[in-house]
């Protein structure tokens, strides 16, 4: 397999399948001196933990992080770093069954085409279970994000479980921890959670949006054309797992805006920076960062994973039936969220790193 790495100047490579031995990451391009302890990677690890309510996945994974090199004495020396986490809960006998059959939904079939071989315990590299290695890379990317701009916050929520979406005038951010499904309106919570009863009661799952959003990120991240700030920011949203469609800003409801409306007017604020009247683009323009909030949001698929039988076909071309059995989200977007931050502060410390090494304090002022 190929293409396991992303990044420009902070690179991380994930490896390991579900149900392998372990899984873990390897970062490379990590400024040296940058303080870093096991428990700052833990933390974010522990959110995206299976088994944590009756709405996830009831696999008991620890998820716990060992770092393995990069670091001494609590502190980067600018030498790859190696992330191990060891898979404790495998049950691969919940998958024998499929073997030889493919899953309606899933990489099964293309991954079969493309390689002649399939890791069908837990659906193998194509299983989310490998987002908890970005996590821990994330973790990573944000200790150092708060040494090199220490007002930086991203935070990521969910808006939408199955049709029905938040109310945008109950948002609280003090809301967001407090519930099962990260979510800043708590009205909005306690329907998703009837609704999901009814959804695992039937054998079913639902889909999701995210939205994640980072805040105080400096002006004039980002390169034009191909090195967009949006467009690595939409990659990476993209790469994780059941994501079908992402957004920056308004997103496809730009299109139902007018010039006029869509157009964020700009006036100098009482510090004499640059501000806006609005965030239609969603904090950047032409690719490059505003110094507004960056917003993204991205939907994720009901899971595949489900109880109730499938027509599919065998790797001889037989037509069967498939039920997906073993210990499965009914919703996979709750888990996504600490996935989301993770991909976003990569993704920024990334451009920051760009952008120092070819700009420096070259920028334009204003004012």
């Amino acid at each position: 397999m190929s293409i396991n790495t992303f990044g420009h100047l902070f690179r991380v490579t994930t490896w390991g399948e579900s149900h392998g031995e372990a899984i873990g990451a390897t970062i490379d391009g990590c400024p040296p001196g940058i303080e870093i302890y096991q428990k700052d990677l833990q933390h974010y690890l522990d959110k995206r933990r299976p088994g944590q309510s009756k709405y996830t996945t009831q696999r008991r994974e620890e998820d716990l992080v060992e770092i393995l090199s990069g670091i001494f004495e609590n502190k980067t020396t600018g030498t790859p770093i190696q992330l191990l986490i060891k898979n404790t809960d495998q049950r691969s006998k919940d998958y024998s069954e499929i073997e030889n059959t493919f899953r309606p939904g899933h990489a099964d079939i293309t991954y079969w085409q493309k390689y002649g071989i399939r890791d069908y315990r837990g659906g193998g590299r194509s299983s989310a279970r490998e987002t908890a290695s970005r996590v821990a890379a994330g973790g990573v990317a944000r200790a150092v994000l708060s040494q090199l701009i220490p007002d930086i916050r991203i935070r990521a929520y969910l808006t939408q479980i199955g049709p029905d979406k938040i109310d945008r005038s109950n948002f609280d951010w003090q809301e967001i921890g407090e519930n099962d499904f990260w979510s800043p309106d708590k009205k909005a919570a306690e329907r998703w959670a009837e609704y999901l009863d009814e959804i695992r009661k039937s054998h079913n799952s639902a889909g999701a949006v995210i939205e994640v959003q980072a805040s105080k990120v400096p002006a004039g991240l980002g390169a034009p054309i191909y090195g967009k700030l949006d467009m690595d920011i939409a990659s990476a949203m993209m790469s994780i797992n059941a994501v079908k469609g992402v957004e920056i800003g308004e997103g496809m409801q730009a299109a139902e805006l007018t010039g006029s409306e869509n157009a964020d007017e700009i006036f100098i604020g009482d510090d004499g920076s640059p501000e806006y009247t609005s965030n239609h683009a969603g904090g950047i323009l032409g690719g490059i960062s505003t110094g507004q909030d960056i917003v993204a949001r991205f939907a994720v698929k009901p899971t595949s994973s489900i109880l109730s039988a499938r027509k599919s076909i065998t790797k001889t071309g037989q037509a069967t039936e498939v039920v997906t059995k073993g210990r499965h989200d009914p919703c996979v977007g709750i888990r996504a969220v600490p996935v989301a931050e993770a991909m976003m502060a990569c993704v920024l410390l990334d451009h920051f790193l760009v952008n120092r090494g070819q700009i420096g304090d070259a920028g334009g002022k204003i004012g």
